[in-house]
């Protein structure tokens, strides 16, 4: 409990936190932020870093001149494609093997929802999961997993990292300087994590109401069947 509440305080603060990395680490920060995304896309056992709300705060930050905003987007496209890339080749190295049973690092839940997403929007959920957090962390892995051809899947990689770090980056760097965005940061990056996850409330909420009519109708089905 005690490592979420961190983890919480350091994304609603980003732009403290991100400023003193910068005075503690200088140009290394560019290091520290190109892992962080690298590792959030690449990493299946690490869905939970920040990824929305780091561009827009990264974005912003650029805007004072605390990063170079050439540089920064550079960087991060680079590490969003290189890590979907790997977390692919990882879910094509291990297999549907990892469908068949929990793991201590990795939720089958949340394989199994991807999967369920990835059936329904194709090879269209490597663009689309970049806007949704967890989802954007297993799609590439269960792309792997799947039957999908890697020249397919890195064409749908690169526009969907052009559109992610294109979209929160220019938003933060063209109005997370506005005084009214400024100096309510926390509310506009708590909002940003809160909207990021609305697909996957919507997604959970259908999921349930679905299962629900089906249990409705076995049991219409089984009462016919009895009379």
């Amino acid at each position: 409990m005690e490592i979420v509440n961190t983890l919480f305080e350091f994304i609603i603060h980003l732009d403290e936190h991100l400023a003193l990395l910068v005075d503690s680490y200088g140009i290394w920060t560019y290091l520290i932020l190109f892992l962080i995304i690298f590792v959030e896309t690449g990493f299946v056992i690490m869905p939970f870093l920040p990824g929305d709300s780091l561009l827009f705060a990264v974005g912003a930050l650029a805007a004072m001149d605390v990063f170079n905003i050439t540089l920064a987007y550079a960087l991060l496209f680079t590490a969003a494609v290189l890590g979907d890339t790997v977390n692919y080749w990882i879910g094509s190295l291990i297999g549907g093997k990892v469908f068949e049973r929990d793991h201590k690092l990795i939720k089958k839940e949340y394989l199994i929802k991807t999967q369920k997403f990835y059936d329904k929007h194709g090879g269209k959920t490597i663009i689309i999961a970049r806007f949704i957090p967890i989802v954007r962390t297993f799609a590439p892995f269960v792309a792997g997993v799947g039957t999908m051809k890697y020249n397919t899947f890195i064409l749908y990689n690169i526009v969907g990292a052009f559109l992610w770090v294109t979209l929160f980056m220019l938003a933060g760097f063209f109005f997370g300087n506005i005084p009214a965005v400024k100096s309510n940061f926390e509310i506009v990056i708590f909002a940003i994590v809160v909207v990021s996850v609305i697909p996957m409330i919507y997604e959970y909420a259908r999921s349930v109401r679905n299962n629900g009519k089906m249990e409705d109708n076995d049991q219409i089905s089984s009462k016919k069947t009895s009379l």
